[in-house]
């Protein structure tokens, strides 16, 4: 019997259906070995040597695999293919072979002259089974020693910075590697936000015709000078040109048409998932990573964590005969169309999220409805993404008065669908008036009109998850724990869906920076990342990151618990405790600001404190004629 071990138990219900007796499936459900929670668990003295465990969840997991790798002639592992995968298998082969284990029995090696190796596949077909069963490999120890480095890397920043934190703020605080970085950016927009004062512009535009038809037409340039934004400031400006405006005699300068394309999007890409369900379907990034999972491991998608838009060439062959049978030959290409790597460090060997069939979610079976909408959206992403672009005609019409003022009008029209028809999204058609080069036209009227400019808007995930993607921040794997992270900690909070720092999230922010601002540097962070990636693929040492990181680190941390006072002392408030009488105090904890008794520890009475506090109003209350009518504020007022 070959024992093939996968992470998910649905995963190995999946490949078990395209096997013969000879294999067994089984699933180490998740990481069967860790770094402890309990203590920092990294030998510095050492470089860097990590302590692993077997965490006390997984120990009955370990006893049953280890007995069924005894009776098995073959060792078979199968775990994701990125680096997490990758270490998964490289733990489970320890454990097989007696390591991190503390008992006798646990300790001893029950894959001894057994063949033990490694596949790999993008998707869970009988095809790509077959095929990565035919084209086994070693374990892959620079991508194993990637995942360490990162693990220890993160540990560091945590188990170190942290307790600063505690001693200079306030106890429950933790810091972290990469969402350091990702809390800065929301704080710097909030403070962006804040700051922000708007400016005052104006446009104008007129309403023309000939004949019975009437159009607007918007005012872009002046004796042959290009208007911009900001041509005009105050209505003063606008004001002096009016009656000149209205006095010019008008006619039509020119009428100038040209094709236009739009190219379909690359298949999708972790983050971009991400963002366009969050946009089409009000998806949550974490949900769309849970559904996401579940699609792949009934094996309907390839796997979900990829940065590479590569498609194999089967699924372009099989993406084109759709597109023939079900469209038409005019909506198919000759050649399958690539799209260049845009995501910094991109793994070219992966695929992109696609479909494994080009079926509809109706003919695999599919009956959850948001399992439904994510596969369609994938779906139909891969499919447009080998069809031709959709072509428009544009059409401008520039308007001239007395030869010095250019009015302008645009239009478009949708002359090919081309990729639209499977994959719509929003365009506007607006038709140019009939006219032709040299014809008089009547100004019926103006329009001047006062806008005001717009602060940035906070980040949404979408934004967010692109802004770390762009800056070279975070992988795959990592934007929904990044994200997750700085919810769970209360560093952000959302308000109608985009993010906002809060108080105790721009202490930290405020700290952070002011003191240890590599570690919320985003170049600095992003060149981490890439000594990562080098990792993986052997051009770096591990050990060589971590001291470069660690050790200048190390320093800073020392000097700047001396340097750096307490920055918030506890304030007595005006309250009384109502169970011993004595003076309330004004404490900072995690969540914030609270109030705790000042005869702690013989009274333990701790209570939420609020500057958003109920105010009296001393008005009763018009339904009941007993209570009193309190007034309350949010973020809003």
């Amino acid at each position: 019997m070959k024992l093939i071990i996968v992470e998910s138990p649905t995963k190995a219900k999946t490949i078990s259906k395209f096997l013969g007796k000879g294999y067994k499936v089984e699933s180490s459900y998740g990481h069967v070995r860790d770094l402890p929670k309990s203590r920092f668990a990294i030998d510095l003295e050492n470089d860097f040597n990590p302590e692993y465990i077997i965490p006390i969840k997984a120990r009955k997991r370990v006893t049953e695999l280890r007995a069924v790798a005894a009776k098995a002639k073959e060792i078979i592992l199968a775990s994701d293919e990125d680096r997490e995968g990758e270490a998964i298998s490289w733990h489970l082969k320890k454990i097989l072979a007696g390591d991190g284990s503390k008992t006798k029995k646990g300790s001893v090696s029950v894959i001894e002259d057994k063949p033990v190796t490694r596949i790999v596949f993008h998707e869970i077909t009988k095809d790509a089974i077959e095929h990565a069963l035919l084209n086994p490999r070693e374990l892959d120890e620079d991508m194993v020693n990637a995942q360490q480095a990162r693990r220890i890397l993160d540990r560091i920043v945590g188990y170190k910075l942290s307790p600063f934190l505690w001693k200079k703020i306030a106890k429950g605080l933790s810091a972290g590697r990469v969402q350091s970085v990702a809390l800065r950016l929301i704080v710097d927009r909030e403070n962006e936000i804040k700051a922000f004062k708007p400016e005052e512009y104006w446009s104008v535009s007129g309403i023309f015709s000939s004949g019975s038809e009437s159009f607007p037409a918007g005012l872009k340039e002046i004796s042959g000078k290009s208007l911009d934004k900001f041509a005009f400031r105050k209505k003063e400006d606008v004001d002096a040109l009016l009656d000149n405006l209205n006095k010019a005699s008008y006619l039509v300068k020119s009428i100038k048409k040209s094709p236009l394309k739009r190219n379909p999007s690359a298949p999708f890409i972790t983050s971009t998932l991400q963002q366009t369900a969050s946009g089409k379907l009000r998806f949550s990034a974490k949900k769309t990573m849970v559904i996401a999972q579940q699609l792949y491991e009934h094996g309907h998608i390839t796997y979900m964590r990829t940065d590479s838009t590569n498609l194999s060439a089967s699924s372009t062959t099989e993406a084109k005969n759709w597109i023939m049978e079900n469209l038409g030959k005019e909506y198919a290409l000759e050649r399958p169309r690539i799209y260049a790597k845009k995501s910094k460090g991109a793994q070219e060997a992966h695929e992109a999220i696609r479909p494994t069939t080009a079926k509809t979610s109706s003919d695999i079976g599919l009956t959850d409805k948001d399992q439904i909408k994510l596969y369609d959206l994938i779906r139909a992403r891969f499919l447009a993404s080998q069809m031709p672009s959709a072509e428009f005609e544009s059409t401008v019409l520039l308007i001239e008065g007395d030869e010095t003022y250019g009015f302008r009008v645009n239009g478009s029209r949708l002359v090919f669908d081309g990729y639209l028809r499977v994959y719509p999204q929003s365009f506007e058609e607006s038709q140019v008036p009939k006219l032709n080069e040299g014809d008089k036209l009547t100004l019926d009227k103006l329009l001047p009109e006062q806008h005001f400019t717009e602060p940035p808007p906070r980040y949404s995930e979408a934004k967010l998850i692109k802004t770390l993607e762009e800056a070279g921040i975070g992988r795959p794997s990592t934007y929904v724990p990044i994200i997750s992270v700085l919810q769970s900690r209360n560093y952000v909070q959302k308000d109608a869906g985009r993010f906002f720092p809060t108080e105790i999230g721009e202490m930290v922010n405020t700290m952070l920076t002011t003191h240890f601002p590599d570690i919320v540097d985003i170049k600095f962070t992003a060149y981490l990342e890439t000594s990562l990636d080098k990792i993986a693929v052997g051009e770096l040492k591990w050990q060589d990151v971590l001291h470069g990181f660690y050790d200048p680190f190390n320093v800073l941390l020392e000097k700047k618990y001396i340097e750096v006072e307490k920055q918030i002392e506890d304030e007595v408030s005006d309250e009384v405790c109502e169970k011993c009488g004595k003076p309330m105090i004004i404490k900072f904890g995690r969540f914030g600001k609270f109030l705790a008794c000042s005869g702690f520890p013989e009274c333990k009475n701790a209570k939420n404190f609020g500057k958003n506090k109920p105010e009296t109003t001393g008005l009763k209350c018009p339904k009941c004629d007993t209570g009193e009518i309190i007034k309350r504020k949010d973020r809003k007022g």
